[in-house]
């Protein structure tokens, strides 16, 4: 189309008028001298054009129409025969022709002027140029126009000239192509018209052609004439021929059938040439070569000499054969069964070399072809009379193949029909030994070849895979016969073998796999709409064609690659023979073919294994291939089986490998037998059949069935060999092998070998795609292989074959999806294996099952596990099973599978827990640490992580594995750690109680109904609680366990735990539920604990496991289970503080609560301090018992310093738990279970008394028991209770006291006081001393003094707030602290121990040290003061002569003064006494009426005479200040007097003020005597003390308002004492004043001279402002009695003194006058 575009455009129609003309004008010019009538045509021919050009507007159509005119001048101008001018006119008429401006007429015309030239010989090659110009740029040329031009350049190929004779061969080519192709666009043309369908051939007229259309025709007389001339006849069409080849005419034939079969097969006519002419001429032209055998010389005998096959004809026939079966068979069938049996007939070893090798070229076309082999095997071998071709063809190649081997061919044609071995041609003799002999220098060798028993057969690169490129066939220039190479015939044989298997499996698999397809649409389409019965034959049809095919070649393939594989020295050539029996044994597996399948499959398994290599499911496989027919031809050319095994008297060869091949050995290793043999040695070749074998088993696994035992026997075999052997996961990896000598392995296979392992990991992995059918063959096959490793591995300790068991495993791994259908065959066989005795055999073995439950357990199942427990139970039951197993390398595996399950898995377990639990409690002690350990770390992993996800059921199974655990006594920590984890079990429980509840109801209750329909009660422990609650029993029953374990920290732990537990978590309990806690749990526990402590042994321990130091407090086994008495105790004491009224519920509450005092009781009289102090501090705990309150109704206010006792009588009952986290969950579960826990009723709080007066009695007999002194005298190992003992002790009254106040009588409180006077008077050994007394000279009370002084207050307030009826009590309580405050003057004795002085005892010694009571003595002297401050009034403090008493006891220590054992205590002393009086003065003054305090007032003044007047001296070392200090404590004391007693004296008793005054006035005077007595000079010292004494006496000597007679009788009293004092001391003065004479007096006398002077004057002036009646008349007398002492003292030498004495003297005045009694004194 192109052309035409461009040659019709307007400038290439320009372009070519304008040539033309040039063309003609040229013309014109050559033949202007010689050939005038040219010149003018050229001339005329140039007018014409320019008129064509102006007249049309479609210039090219009227050139067409004009062509015959403008063509003339160039015809003419060739008939002039000048060749300048030919060339000229050739050149223009082609220009011509090229614009397809050329009509028929002028078409016929060029024809013709050519047809002259070629006559004359002239411009040939310009000829055939021009011919094939015409012919293919247009169709003009027809009939006879068109058979001269073809005769033309036929007549131009036969001339002399080489270069003519090519061009011309080839123009006809070209020529014949062009009319086939016309024909063919001529069809295209009419293809779409109707057409009437062509009359039958008549036979009798061959060029009745009328119904063929006009290219057609020419195209059907051509081939006609073709077929004439090859047949040497003479040709109907092609008039004019002279010469022609046969050569040329079948090659001529063969492109054209070649290159246009439609034409053929589309139209009758030519299909009946083909049947009528071609094939009887091939038939015919065959026969020399039939008839013809190489050495058989034309001997006389023969009728005629046979004619020799000429090689240039044989080769092109066979061409032309090839074409017409590829084409044409459908259409010549009895014609191609002829060929093809010729074509076999061809290969015969008699045959010449040259056409062996074109047979074979042409075969081997055949063989790339395999819809024409299945046709073949459709029309002849499945028809009954027929020749069975194709498996003659199969055959006739192994055949040859094998008479390569046997008759040796140099290319010469010598008649050899030796066989192997004799006499062979010179260029083989080296063959024998020459590449084997090459192969140490490693030359020649490297070319691929086949070798086998000395013959030695080159192969060379013949053609690619799948494409049959012919060498000789192809030789179309050649004449002589070549002469062929050695191993070319070989070579090509060998790939049309390759290419017919190639062909032959991929189409019959693909056409397999269609037809898969489509029945598997047809079963959707079924599913969809039923079935119509509509036939389809077709299918079986098919099935029996493919199975035909295979079992017609399989006999010979099998034979001849066997022998291929075993000769083969090339690798590549080795893989395609191995490629080759591969794809055969899958095709026959999946066609169903058992016996072929197992031939192939038993070949690449013998070529695996070494030479010779004893096994015998190989033999015995080979002796069941004995029933079907395998046949060749000719049965004498295999003379060189080696091992046969006959079907129905035929022998058919199956080769064995034969030792001697030249073979690369890569190993050396074992043969896996029972008995040790030698080595045995593999080489490349049994690698690459190895890897073979592992692609088959890959790729084809589905179609092994039966013979997977083959391919895996042979597989474990080789494994063995090379020494691989099983890791992770089952995969196999090069390892070391353990006896033996070494395995040997080159570098060459050592490179191999990962590529190995892998293949065989992925043959194993491609087992998912299998069907389940094939799936369990696999397995059997593994199963009973793995079997026969255990059996060769009994007893013996051999490295056993892991092969079976590492696939078994692999298996399982890869099928997981459907692993329902093979774990029971698969675990059980492992867990046999796992009890193998063999170690390696065995740990393989757990190793697979372990893997597989894992990669069961992370599969993702459809359904998901989780909704298919059956399925999950399946999976963990093997895990299950390996408990059963001894071995611990086994439990160690199994462990650490379930550790990895739970890691990986824990979530998702479910109903399969309790297995898995199972799995990890069953450990028994004899099993090692390690194992212990491994199981725990799965438990702790468990209760970490798992407890939320596993069914509530199993909750009670974790409680007892972890139980287990403690109990086991092979690893400590573990036992301490798992009691742990029971800690965060039950907070596990506490956190998710109500969801437990429900879930566990709800089983309960299925549970239930199983039993009650069987009959039989519920079998669970603790059964009538409920089941929450059993949950918990279970937990504590275990930890109870747990606390009397042999192992003390384990006592600890589980103790600490358990009451930790029940503390925290016990409010979940009903009610009902703690009657078991308490009976079964807590005091059975108590009691065992009792009994072991009492019981066990006090030799010392020396040292805890390996190096540890034990504390010398717990270095024997009874002071070890005294710290668990101790800890059991204390913790259900606080349960029972802490759950009371949860208890109290309980209908024997008291009755334990009794139990509970015994066991308090017994553990604080046990002679060990720790236990004792400890059952002290549980005591106490269970007395803290206040009501507790809840949040929303405690008085805020009242909380502050109410004492605990009216807070017990504020608060409600209100129940609350001290734990607030638990109470909305408890009450949740009390209201699930109704019992709605009730206020206790109003009475309760009576009730309680019952307990606590049980309590109070116990505490009063640990008292008396401990504090009663030892009979015994100075026994040093005589058991003296200790202080924080005693302390605890008696700190509990306080506690105690609170609930026993109503009914606390006199009798307790003396019991009361003799427990606290026998604790205080306990000595403490002198080694604790330390720690216990402060240095002496520090005034600290011992803690135990203090809380003495604590329980006596506690019992003081309760009085004070308490009813009348209480305080009686007072006096009692006063009479105990002051009994202390005498210790302060007195120790106390403790029975006839003696004690020493803390100052005297020596650390170290076991002496009794008597504590400093001073503090304590002082302490409770304030207390005294402070009780008595409030209780003063009370009537049973004034009438049991509390007073009195007090002052009593002061006057001891006030009587020493100095000499009491610490000075602080006679300061206190008085302060106290000050303190008391100022408070209890006025009460006895109220009472003087009633005479309770008559008895007070004697006590009182020797008191005060004791301590005023002291007979002890002050210490030495007493500083002035100090003296000071002392001094103005008398003056204290006076002040008091002058305060408190002497304004009141009218309420006083006489005798008592006289008493007063005269101490007074004693005090008052310094010195009575002038003798200078020591005693007398500190007399003189008071100086102070003195002037107070002398200012009160003044004081009281008179008064203004005297309102009673009592009142002036003491100022009266007072005035005389005054006076008397007075006058003592001015008439000491002047008689001192005189004896000193010139010598001063001493500073102290000269003051109180002034002072008394000064007194009188004051005294004068009180006088005078006195209301006369109110003075005495003596008092006057006294006063005046003074004056002539005062004269005497003028004399005194002191100034100070004589101003003095002026001051006294002044009043006196007022004496010189008589005075008025009317006039008032003093006013003027």
């Amino acid at each position: 189309m192109s052309v035409k575009m461009s040659t019709s455009s307007p400038e290439a129609v320009k372009k070519l008028l304008e040539n033309m003309q040039a063309d003609l004008r040229s013309l014109s010019m050559e033949c202007k001298k010689k050939f005038p009538p040219v010149k003018e045509a050229a001339e005329s021919g140039i007018v014409k054009i320019k008129t064509i050009a102006a007249r049309n507007t479609d210039i090219l159509a009227a050139l067409k129409e004009n062509s015959s005119e403008v063509v003339q001048p160039f015809l003419m101008g060739c008939g002039t025969k000048e060749p300048k001018i030919t060339l000229l006119c050739l050149a223009a008429i082609q220009r011509l022709m090229s614009h397809e401006v050329v009509s028929e007429p002028a078409a016929g015309n060029i024809i013709n002027m050519l047809w002259q030239l070629m006559e004359n010989g002239l411009e040939e090659l310009k000829l055939l140029q021009t011919v094939l110009v015409l012919l293919t740029t247009n169709t003009v040329v027809h009939d006879e126009v068109l058979s001269k031009a073809i005769v033309l350049c036929f007549r131009l190929h036969f001339t002399k000239d080489n270069i003519t004779n090519n061009t011309a061969a080839a123009t006809v080519r070209q020529v014949v192509t062009v009319v086939f192709e016309r024909m063919v666009a001529e069809d295209e043309k009419f293809k779409g018209l109707t057409e009437e369908p062509p009359a039958v051939q008549g036979n009798s007229n061959r060029r009745s052609v009328s119904t063929l259309r006009p290219s057609a025709k020419d195209a059907y007389m051509l081939f006609q004439d073709l077929c004439q001339l090859v047949n040497a006849d003479a040709p109907y069409w092609l008039v004019g021929m002279t010469e022609m080849t046969r050569t040329f005419g079948l090659e001529l034939l063969e492109s054209v059938l070649n290159d246009f079969p439609e034409v053929f097969l589309q139209h009758q006519e030519f299909s009946f040439l083909l049947k009528e002419r071609v094939c009887p001429l091939v038939i015919k032209l065959f026969s020399p070569n039939i008839k013809f055998r190489q050495g058989c010389s034309s001997s006389a005998s023969s009728p005629a000499p046979v004619e020799k096959p000429y090689f240039p004809i044989c080769m092109r026939l066979l061409r032309v054969v090839s074409v017409l079966i590829k084409h044409f068979y459908s259409l010549l069938v009895t014609e191609c069964e002829i060929f093809l049996s010729l074509l076999v007939k061809f290969l015969d070893g008699e045959k010449p070399q040259w056409l062996r090798a074109v047979a074979v070229e042409s075969v081997h076309r055949l063989c790339v072809q395999p819809h024409l082999l299945r046709s073949f095997c459709q029309s002849y071998d499945m028809k009954q009379h027929s020749t069975k071709v194709f498996r003659d063809i199969v055959n006739a190649l192994g055949s040859f193949i094998q008479s390569l081997f046997i008759l040796p061919s140099a290319g010469n044609t010598s008649s050899t029909s030796t066989p192997a071995g004799g006499s062979v041609s010179g260029s083989q003799g080296s063959a024998q030994g020459g590449p084997g002999a090459a192969a140490a220098g490693g030359g020649l060798i490297t070319q691929a070849a086949f070798e086998y028993r000395g013959t030695w057969i080159p192969l060379m690169n013949v053609s690619v895979q799948g494409s049959a490129k012919a060498t000789y066939l192809e030789m179309l220039d050649k004449v002589e016969p070549p002469s062929i190479p050695e191993g070319y015939a070989m070579s090509v044989a060998f790939s049309a073998l390759l290419d017919l298997v190639r062909g032959m499996t991929s189409m019959i698999e693909r056409e397999l796999s269609k037809q898969e397809q489509e029945a598997a649409l047809r079963k959707e389409a079924e599913l969809v709409s039923p079935p119509q019965r509509d036939s389809c034959p077709q299918e079986p049809m098919a099935h029996e064609v493919w199975e035909e095919m295979v079992n017609a070649c399989w006999c010979g393939l099998l034979a001849a690659l066997s022998l291929l594989l075993d000769a083969s020295t090339d690798e590549t050539a080795t893989e395609n023979i191995l490629k080759a029996e591969l794809s055969m044994a899958s095709l026959c597996g999946r066609l169903g073919l058992v016996t072929p399948r197992d031939a192939f499959i038993t070949a690449i398994c013998k070529a695996s294994l070494p030479p010779h290599y004893a096994l015998t499911i190989l033999s015995s496989n080979a002796a069941n291939l004995s029933n079907k027919d395998l046949r060749f031809d000719e049965p004498r050319s295999f003379s060189l089986c080696i091992s046969v095994y006959s079907i129905q008297g035929q022998s058919v060869q199956m080769v064995s490998p034969s030792s001697e091949s030249h073979q690369q050995v890569v190993a050396v290793g074992q043969p896996l037998t029972t008995q040790p043999q030698g080595t045995v040695v593999l080489t490349a070749k049994n690698i690459q059949c190895m890897r073979t074998l592992l692609n088959l088993a890959h790729c084809h696994g589905a179609y092994l069935g039966t013979s997977w035992q083959l391919v895996l026997a042979t597989l474990q075999h080789l494994v063995w060999i090379l020494g691989l052997k099983p890791a992770v996961g089952g995969v196999l990896k090069p390892g070391r092998a353990v006896e033996g000598p070494s395995t040997v392995l080159t570098t060459a296979v050592m490179t191999d070998l990962p590529v190995i392992s892998n293949i065989l990991s992925r043959l194993f992995e491609s087992s998912q795609y299998l069907d389940d059918v094939s799936l369990h063959h696999l397995i059997n096959a593994l199963c009973s292989l793995s079997m026969e490793a255990m059996e060769m591995a009994y007893g013996n300790n051999k490295e056993p074959s892991l092969f079976a068991v590492a696939k078994l495993l692999e298996t399982g791994l890869v099928n997981m999806d459907r692993i329902k259908i093979l774990w029971r065959p698969l675990t059980a066989h492992l867990l046999e294996v796992c009890q193998h005795p063999n170690a390696r055999m065995r740990e393989w073995g757990a190793e697979a099952i372990t893997s597989l439950i894992k990669a069961g357990l992370s599969f993702k199942h459809e359904p998901p596990l989780s909704q298919n427990q059956r399925l999950q139970l399946l999976l963990l039951n093997p895990l299950k099973e390996l408990s059963n197993v001894l071995h611990a390398d086994i439990r160690q595996k199994q462990l650490e599978c379930v550790l990895q399950i739970l890691q990986n898995q824990g979530d998702s377990l479910g109903p399969g827990w309790p297995l898995v639990l199972g799995v990890i409690g069953a450990i028994r002690n004899d099993q090692g640490e390690s194992l212990i350990r491994t199981a725990f770390q799965c438990l702790q992993l468990v209760v970490t992580d798992f407890l939320p996800t596993m069914p509530c059921m199993c909750l009670q199974i974790v409680v007892d594995v972890a139980g287990s655990f403690g109990l086991q006594n092979q690893e400590l920590n573990i036992s301490l750690t798992s009691i742990g984890l029971l800690w965060n079990i039950s907070d596990y429980f506490f956190q998710r109680g109500e969801a437990i509840t429900e879930e566990l109801e709800r089983e309960e209750a299925v549970l239930l109904k199983q039993a009650q329909d069987k009959g039989e009660p519920l079998n669970r422990p603790f059964h009538p609680a409920p089941p929450f609650d059993c949950l918990w029993l279970c937990l504590y029953a275990k930890l109870g366990e747990l606390c009397v374990d042999p192992r003390p920290a384990v006592r600890k732990s589980a103790g600490q735990t358990m009451f930790s537990t029940i503390a925290a978590h016990g409010t979940l309990l009903q009610p009902p539920t703690w009657n078991i806690v308490v009976w079964k749990v807590l005091f059975h526990l108590l009691d065992c604990v009792r009994k072991s402590s009492t019981t066990a042994d006090k030799e010392k321990i020396e040292s805890g496991g390996g190096n540890i130091l034990i504390h010398h407090s717990r270095d024997t086994a009874e002071k070890q289970w005294a710290e668990t008495w101790v800890l059991t105790l204390a913790g259900v004491a606080r349960i029972f503080n802490t759950r009371r009224y949860l208890l109290q519920q309980l209908g024997d509450f008291f009755k334990a609560w009794e139990v509970l005092l015994d066991h308090i009781q017994s553990a604080a009289l046990s002679k060990n301090n720790e236990v004792s102090l400890a059952a002290l501090k549980s005591f106490q705990e269970i007395l803290q018992l206040v009501t507790p309150i809840k949040d929303t109704d405690k008085p805020d206010a009242l909380t502050m310093d109410v004492p605990p006792v009216l807070m017990e009588s504020l608060q409600g009952s209100g129940l609350g738990r001290p734990l607030v986290r638990s109470d909305s969950l408890a009450e949740r579960l009390a209201q699930r279970y109704g019992a709605q826990p009730s206020l206790p009723p109003p009475g309760e709080e009576l009730d309680d008394s019952a307990l606590w007066w049980s309590a109070w009695n116990t505490w009063y007999r640990i008292g008396t028991e401990c504090t009663r002194p030892p009979s015994g005298g100075t026994d040093k190992l005589v058991f003296v209770p200790s202080q924080p003992f005693l302390t605890a002790l008696i700190q509990i009254f306080p506690a105690l006291y609170q609930h026993i106040a109503g009914g606390f009588s006199m009798e307790d409180l003396k019991k009361l006081g003799v427990i606290l006077h026998g604790a205080v008077s306990v000595p403490i050994s002198s080694d604790s001393s330390p720690f216990i007394l402060p240095s002496y000279t520090e005034a600290v009370l011992t803690s135990l003094q203090e809380v003495v002084l604590t329980a006596l207050d506690v019992l003081q307030k309760a009085i004070c707030v308490g009813s009348e009826n209480l305080q009686v009590m007072y006096p009692a309580i006063f009479e105990q602290l002051l009994l202390f405050v005498e210790f302060s003057c007195k120790p106390p004795q403790y029975g006839k121990m003696e004690t020493k002085h803390v100052a005297n005892a020596k650390y170290n010694q076991a002496e009794w040290v008597a504590l400093n009571y001073v503090p304590f003595a002082e302490r409770s002297l304030e207390v005294v003061v402070d009780v008595y401050h409030k209780t003063a009034c009370h009537k049973a403090v004034i009438n049991e002569k509390v007073l009195q008493n007090i002052i009593k006891t002061l006057r001891i220590p006030l009587g020493l003064k100095y000499a009491c054992p610490a000075e602080s205590t006679w300061n206190l002393a008085v302060s106290s006494l000050l303190k008391v009086l100022s408070i209890g003065l006025p009460v006895a003054r109220q009472q003087t009426s009633s005479g309770k305090f008559d008895t007070m007032w004697p006590e009182l003044a020797n008191t005060f005479e004791d301590f005023l007047f002291t007979k002890s001296t002050p210490p030495d070392n007493l500083s002035i200040q100090e003296f000071q200090r002392n001094e103005a404590v008398d003056v204290e004391v006076v002040q008091l007097i002058s305060t408190e007693i002497l304004p009141f004296a009218n309420f006083i008793p006489k005798e008592f003020v006289g008493r007063i005054m005269s101490m007074l006035n004693k005090g008052s005077i310094h010195s009575q005597s002038s003798s200078f007595t020591e005693a007398e000079m500190d007399m003189r010292m008071r100086e102070e003390f003195s002037k107070v004494c002398f200012e009160t006496l003044l004081q009281f000597s008179f008064s203004n308002k005297v309102s009673t007679p009592q009142e002036g009788y003491i100022s009266r009293m007072a005035l005389s004492v005054l006076l008397q004092r007075a006058q003592d001391v001015l008439r000491r003065y002047v008689e001192d004043e005189r004896l000193g004479g010139r010598c001063p007096l001493p500073r102290q006398q000269v003051t109180e001279i002034i002072f008394v002077l000064k007194a009188i004057s004051t005294l004068m002036d009180s006088l005078k402002k006195t209301q006369p009646e109110n003075v005495d008349g003596n008092v006057w007398a006294q006063v005046i009695a003074l004056y002539p002492t005062l004269v005497e003292c003028i004399t005194c030498s002191s100034p100070e003194v004589s101003s003095a004495l002026k001051d006294a003297l002044g009043p006196f005045k007022d004496f010189m006058q008589p005075p008025v009694s009317k006039v008032q004194n003093g006013e003027s």
